[in-house]
């Protein structure tokens, strides 16, 4: 990436049961759709939310790993079909489960630390076939 661009994440967790075995996917592309990267893992068990909020970890993660190095990142819009998740991150729903509260407390420091613009947006989970289909996978 030689030139700034605004990142777009998909993201989703998978429980087989809650809690149960969980697994975590996603996916990174810029803005003009080309595909940066993909990931698909088992989180061991976890509850659904769980699983939801580490998959946005891990994009995150990598993201802020990207900006650390050097890349030109202006903007980050994550998309997931976790209402929960997007009403939490975007400050209009409280974290009232007290397993959430760190993984939340967490997660939001590390978006902080990134100090770029961080939009989240939610989609149905008929949009979001491809980050279900790796979260999937993890299995």
């Amino acid at each position: 990436m030689t030139t700034s661009k605004i990142l777009k994440a998909w993201i989703d967790g998978a429980c087989r049961g809650n809690p149960g075995e969980a697994a975590i996917g996603g996916y990174i592309a810029t803005d003009d759709g080309e595909r940066l990267f993909e990931f698909s893992h088992r989180i061991g068990i976890a509850t659904n939310n769980i699983a939801e909020y580490r998959a946005l970890e891990y994009v995150v993660r990598w993201v802020g790993t990207l900006v650390e190095g050097g890349g030109i990142v202006s903007g980050l819009v994550i998309h997931s079909d976790s209402e929960l998740l997007v009403k939490q991150m975007e400050g209009r729903y409280k974290v009232k489960s007290p397993h959430l509260k760190p993984v939340v407390g967490m997660v939001r420091t590390l978006i902080e630390h990134m100090a770029i613009p961080v939009k989240f947006v939610h989609v149905q989970r008929t949009d979001n076939h491809e980050a279900d289909r790796l979260a999937n996978l993890g299995f």
